[in-house]
């Protein structure tokens, strides 16, 4: 099976060409879409990631005792960081999605996203072993600066980066809605955050626009994590 152009692209983003390109094309295939869904591989793909995380922590958090290294791992596994990494590597646009789903923004739903994501490394998982998967979680996080204060970012996003910006004496990000998503009774939330000193905006999606907000203000919050240098 040859890959589209699209997905051998994202085949370079991750960093892993698939011996059975089946695989990535199920990874991203929504139950809307086929019966050949990606939910069996993004169970898999759960369990595999926060081992590959528990991994990454125990040998960069050498000296955290262990429920300081649950909290920190609970934090990079929760839905809100899988969704900004999703969105990082554009996977939006190559979900495949039943007809229903694509109307209703099902594409920029973090669920959705961050369910991808995982089946992703479930799939790597089974096409190349433990050893790469856990390369790709190691690639996919390299720009977190992996610390002990970390245990404490049980706050919501938009708190997160409220403070993140407010400790660098940076103005508060500005929240706008783009779009209304769906029918009345089962709408969802378009939201855009910029911050106004960089410019640089992000996009999230909610149920309510609380929700769209704090899925916008963890994506920018890992953008904003991801640009700062590292230290030695």
């Amino acid at each position: 099976m040859a890959l589209s152009p699209q997905l051998l692209a994202l085949q370079q983003r991750l960093g892993h060409s698939f011996v059975n390109p089946r695989l990535l094309e199920r990874a991203l295939t929504h139950r809307s879409f086929s019966s050949d869904h990606n939910e069996r591989l993004e169970f898999l793909g759960d369990s595999v990631l926060n081992l590959a995380v528990s991994g990454l922590l125990f040998e960069k958090l050498s000296d955290l005792p262990e429920g300081d290294l649950s909290r920190v791992r609970a934090n990079l596994v929760k839905q809100d960081s899988l969704f900004a990494l999703a969105q990082e590597l554009g996977l939006s646009s190559c979900l495949r999605l039943g007809d229903g789903e694509k109307r209703s923004g099902g594409h920029k739903r973090p669920s959705i996203l961050a369910d991808a994501l995982e089946a992703i490394i479930g799939a790597v998982y089974l096409d190349a072993g433990f050893e790469a998967a856990s390369s790709l979680v190691q690639r996919l996080f390299s720009g977190v600066e992996l610390n002990a204060r970390m245990n404490a970012m049980d706050k919501d996003p938009k708190t997160e980066l409220q403070e993140w910006l407010q400790g660098r004496k940076m103005k508060l990000p500005l929240y706008r809605v783009v779009a209304t998503l769906g029918e009345a009774h089962k709408q969802t939330f378009d939201v855009e955050c910029t911050v106004g000193e960089t410019g640089h905006s992000e996009r999230g999606i909610g149920a309510s626009r609380r929700a769209g907000e704090q899925a916008a203000a963890a994506a920018m919050l890992l953008h904003l994590l991801a640009k700062q240098p590292a230290r030695s």
